[in-house]
């Protein structure tokens, strides 16, 4: 069965699954009808979605660092293993923390850095302060991993305060809140 929505145009379809596919300059759209797949020849690409548009894109991180640095990057990584995350996703989401990956968090000014282990664990150790449990924090990581690449003290810290002392949000509230919108450790209030 295809999907609601595709994000490319690969189709994997089986002779007797019924598809109409919608092609236009503002969506690509696929859904289940009553025409098998058999009845379609051919498709057209309107001449907005040229070919070069679609590109196939890696999930493996590849950061070009010294062997000092390598090093360094894996203690970072073991410093994540606690959450049982993959090595592709320890290594996105310190790529993205730091800067050796684009996120659209942080634009285009984030300096490209290797992490240390211990403001990565001084950044954790702070989370967990804050009622946050091992899974809570696993939830935020996948969320905002862009968190680790946040300047604690100027940053996160002075977040949190503001949350606390201006907004009254504490404790259990404090949590959810993380919980849902985790970039407020991030913004600039």
């Amino acid at each position: 069965m295809v999907g609601n929505c595709l994000a490319s145009p690969l189709l994997n379809l089986a002779p007797s699954d019924n598809v109409t596919v919608a092609l236009s300059s503002a969506a690509l759209s696929t859904h289940v009808s009553s025409w098998p797949i058999s009845r379609v020849t051919s498709l057209a690409w309107p001449p907005s979605l040229s070919a070069k548009k679609w590109i196939v894109r890696a999930t493996a991180v590849n950061v070009d660092l010294s062997e000092e640095e390598k090093r360094t990057w894996e203690r970072c990584r073991d410093a994540l293993s606690v959450f049982n995350f993959s090595n592709e996703e320890e290594d996105k989401m310190l790529g993205k923390a730091f800067g050796q990956i684009h996120s659209p968090y942080w634009g285009e000014e984030r300096k490209k850095e290797v992490p240390t282990y211990e403001a990565l664990g001084e950044t954790l150790d702070y989370l967990r302060s804050l009622s946050l449990s091992d899974d809570d924090l696993c939830k935020l990581l996948k969320k905002f991993p862009e968190v680790l690449g946040c300047k604690l003290e100027e940053e996160v810290k002075s977040n949190v305060k503001v949350l606390e002392k201006d907004w009254g949000i504490k404790g259990k509230s404090l949590r959810n809140l993380l919980l849902r919108n985790p970039k407020v450790l991030g913004y600039n209030i």
